[in-house]
């Protein structure tokens, strides 16, 4: 049976320094893990870049899921792990939700996996 990962609020910026600075204590580590396990599944990926190319507006979940060829139901999911983990925002606007990538949290993300300073 998998081991359970603790609930951690992972919704907040993250905020180490990149994973080449040296040792990550276990805190951090378990922050880090629990928003790369967000982005570990090529839906998500998929809905990452899409929303990261839809600058600077936000994208509806109907048309994700018709740029996906994913129901809205399960795009929903994917999206709602991804604002689980801070790295997507939605907004309602009338019947339709709106998401857009966060690109503050992705640079973070990206700077802690960056290898040099």
């Amino acid at each position: 049976m998998p081991k359970t990962l603790p609930v951690v609020d992972i919704s907040t910026p993250i905020c180490c320094a990149p994973l080449a600075a040296g040792a990550m204590d276990a805190d951090a580590a378990l922050e880090l893990a629990l928003r790369l396990k967000a982005l570990a599944d090529p839906a998500r990926i998929q809905l990452i870049s899409i929303l990261m190319g839809a600058r600077p507006g936000a994208v509806s979940t109907g048309d994700l899921a018709d740029l996906v060829n994913l129901s809205p139901a399960t795009v929903s999911h994917h999206l709602g792990q991804l604002k689980k983990a801070g790295l997507v925002s939605s907004e309602r606007r009338g019947i339709n939700v709106f998401h857009r990538a966060e690109a503050g949290a992705l640079e973070a993300l990206r700077g802690v996996l960056a290898t040099c300073c």
